[in-house]
């Protein structure tokens, strides 16, 4: 063999396990996450799903690195946040915000869509159906127009002769208009009346309990939502000023000094939404990959909330409750 034949072997001999170690290197994978609400108020859902990812194979800042952005109450920016993160060539997009759901499709046709959460998202025409999503979407939803006429069972339940309810909501949310027909079509029902008004900001949540005590309602449903859920605490101190019972979708309203909630655990959504971002790292078309439904609802009472509006929770009531927090 030639001198230089020979010197060239050696050469790519020598390359031979720099490029084995090239093609062996794991991919890192970049998820864009859009939210409504800071990281702080977020931190709970996001350590589910984190955990969960590891349990998959998945270690965060290691395996996968998340590009956030959060519209901060703001339903207007997410359109922009949307394109943000479509812009970065993410490769897949989450989102436990129903009013993020349609900013999304709109940005991109081809980049994965994993809903946390979502409402209605037939009827709001985000999938095609539960069983075959089709498109880039696939995810979980949730059943908060199915709760909501438990939710008002529930409040009538402890207010001494009930007639009339409350009910506050963002119209900005997608969660909105079906929560609210589902919630008057149960106080027909039941002979209330039922008085709903909207807030798509801190001030207007302020006039709205000015109404409502006004108007002597005798309960308030609120309805899910980003910017509600952001300003969970003032909810709370308006409710107890007004001295008015409160009923929220969930744990997290009642944990900041809200009475009762009855619906869906968003950590746990947010948890079994790694199985979907999971699959789709492994080769899964999200359109192929059926939404899942709720698979256990929450009641939680505030005992020091009900003793402060001198509501009497009947012991039954909370032998029935997943939690009492006292």
């Amino acid at each position: 063999m030639k001198r230089r034949q020979f010197i060239s072997l050696l050469g790519a001999a020598a390359a031979w396990p720099l490029a084995a170690r090239a093609q062996q290197a794991p991919k890192v994978w970049h998820i864009g996450l859009l939210s409504s609400i800071s990281r702080e108020n977020f931190a709970r859902n996001y350590a589910a799903f984190a955990l969960a990812m590891r349990e998959l194979g998945h270690v965060d800042g290691k395996d996968f690195i998340i590009e956030w952005r959060s519209a901060e109450g703001d339903y207007e920016r997410l359109p922009q946040l949307a394109s943000e993160l479509v812009g970065l060539k993410v490769d897949v997009l989450i989102t436990g915000l129903t009013a993020g759901i349609r900013p999304l499709q709109e940005a991109t046709s081809t980049i994965p869509i994993v809903m946390a959460y979502s409402t209605d998202p037939v009827g709001n025409r985000f999938v095609a159906s539960l069983a075959r999503p089709g498109g880039n979407i696939t995810g979980l939803t949730g059943s908060t127009d199915d709760t909501a006429p438990k939710q008002l069972e529930l409040l009538a339940a402890v207010v001494s002769n009930p007639s009339r309810i409350g009910f506050l909501g963002n119209p900005g949310s997608p969660s909105y208009s079906p929560v609210r027909r589902s919630a008057q079509d149960a106080a027909k029902k039941a002979g209330l009346s039922l008085l709903a008004l909207e807030a798509r900001s801190p001030n207007e949540i302020e006039d709205a309990f000015a109404v409502f005590a006004k108007e002597r309602v005798q309960g308030i449903m609120v309805v899910a939502d980003g910017l509600l859920f952001t300003q969970r605490q003032r909810i709370g101190e308006l409710a107890l000023r007004e001295r008015l019972p409160t009923m929220f979708p969930q744990r997290e309203y009642v944990e900041a000094g809200g009475m009762m909630s009855y619906g869906e655990n968003l950590s746990d959504f947010f948890r079994r939404a790694a199985s979907f971002v999971d699959k789709i790292f492994k080769g899964a078309k999200p359109g192929d990959l059926p939404i899942e439904q709720p698979t256990k609802f929450n009641l939680v009472i505030n005992r020091k909330t009900a003793d402060a509006f001198g509501v009497t929770i009947s012991p039954q009531l909370y032998i029935f409750a997943d939690e009492v927090i006292e």
